[in-house]
């Protein structure tokens, strides 16, 4: 099982998992959902108390990893499978350009 901690402009909003049976699971923080302030991370995985379920890594989390040069660089460097999805994800998105990051370790 592969776990990461979602945060949006570095405030915890949940987990995304990839289970032993390679389903990918993401569900918001309890804490996070009860402030309403707190927006959603996608338009596709809106703010709700479900769990989102998935055979593949949500399309969201995907558009995080890198592209082109930038992914060559991490496979070699992680020596990780372009299939591995979820490890690309934990490893490349700590830091992205864009407002939502996924963590391996959780902080606050």
């Amino acid at each position: 099982m592969k776990i990461g901690y979602v945060y949006y402009d570095e405030i915890f909003a949940g987990k995304i998992i990839q289970d032993d049976n390679n389903e990918f699971i993401f569900e918001y923080d309890d804490k996070y959902f009860d402030d309403k302030n707190c927006k959603a991370i996608s338009l596709t995985l809106p703010k709700d108390k479900k769990r989102y379920t998935s055979n593949i890594l949500f399309p969201f989390f995907d558009g995080l990893i890198p592209e082109g040069y930038l992914l060559e660089v991490a496979l070699k460097k992680f020596n990780i499978s372009i299939n591995d999805r979820m490890s690309l994800l934990l490893k490349t998105c700590k830091n992205p350009i864009g407002i939502v990051s996924v963590r391996e370790e959780y902080y606050e």
